[in-house]
């Protein structure tokens, strides 16, 4: 096969010595591209490997519902799709969506152009700290500035939840912000100020001790979760096994939308 190869070049690859061979000057040319080219096939070759075997989903996700509601259940999925490669993505506020991506689980109001999207579930909004903080603030107006933790991508939050508990709003630069939800829920524990919470992010947090509700206000988000994916994916089987199991999983996990924590009445 070299000497075919090399007749049709019209010069010889290798110098053929007695004990051995050694490039010529076209050969080394040629190695280093034809390395890197045998590499990608080999490469393309195991990707469609595992698609046959192993079907792969590529789930967008933001880093706080990827951490605080995803994860914790994903052993769940895997027990009864072992079959199913979840590969999660950063998605959330403030990365767009991919094509590469088979779906993704985005917070918005619903409005994707060229996407289709899902409603999964609606969130409503109440402040959340630690016992310590909750015993010092006994009523919403005596939030200070300081006290009231921000998530960047969302400022209007706050205020929101200020209006429903008949609280004049702050306006800008409300107190310290943080990233995202994560960030700002993890400075809430620390006892650094007040966060809003979202359900489902504080569940947890709520049931252990971690956090507490102050007050009983809630108010709903004007934005909710999604599951978006282009329409050419809709009969991805991989999206098909991820949707029914969130709809068995959010379906499952209803529970009352009122605080379970003792707060103050404002």
């Amino acid at each position: 096969m070299v000497r075919l190869l090399e007749e049709r070049f019209g010069f010889q690859l290798f110098e053929r010595r007695p004990n051995g061979l050694d490039l010529t000057a076209q050969g080394r040319a040629l190695q280093p591209g034809l390395t890197s080219a045998f590499d990608a096939i080999a490469g393309l070759a195991e990707q469609v490997s595992l698609m046959r075997t192993t079907p792969v989903l590529t789930l967008g996700v933001g880093p706080t519902f990827a951490v605080r509601w995803l994860i914790p259940r994903l052993r769940g999925f895997y027990e009864q799709h072992p079959e199913i490669d979840v590969r999660l993505s950063t998605g959330g506020a403030l990365n767009p969506f991919r094509d590469d991506w088979t779906c993704g689980i985005l917070l918005g109001d619903g409005h994707w152009p060229g996407y289709e999207a899902e409603l999964l579930f609606a969130t409503d909004l109440f402040p959340v700290c630690t016992k310590a903080v909750a015993q010092r603030i006994q009523h919403p107006s005596k939030l200070t500035r300081q006290d009231m933790l921000q998530v960047a991508h969302s400022p209007e939050d706050w205020d929101l939840w200020l209006a429903a508990a008949g609280v004049k709003p702050r306006g800008k630069g409300v107190g310290p912000t943080f990233g995202n939800y994560t960030m700002a829920l993890q400075a809430a524990v620390d006892g650094i100020g007040v966060a809003i919470g979202l359900r489902p992010y504080v569940e947890e947090d709520l049931a252990k001790g971690r956090l507490v509700a102050p007050f009983s206000v809630t108010v709903p988000k004007k934005r909710a979760w999604y599951l978006l994916y282009r329409a050419f994916r809709k009969d991805d089987p991989g999206l098909a096994v991820l949707r029914a199991w969130l709809i068995d999983s959010l379906s499952s996990e209803r529970r009352s939308i009122a605080p379970k924590a003792p707060r103050n009445e404002p």
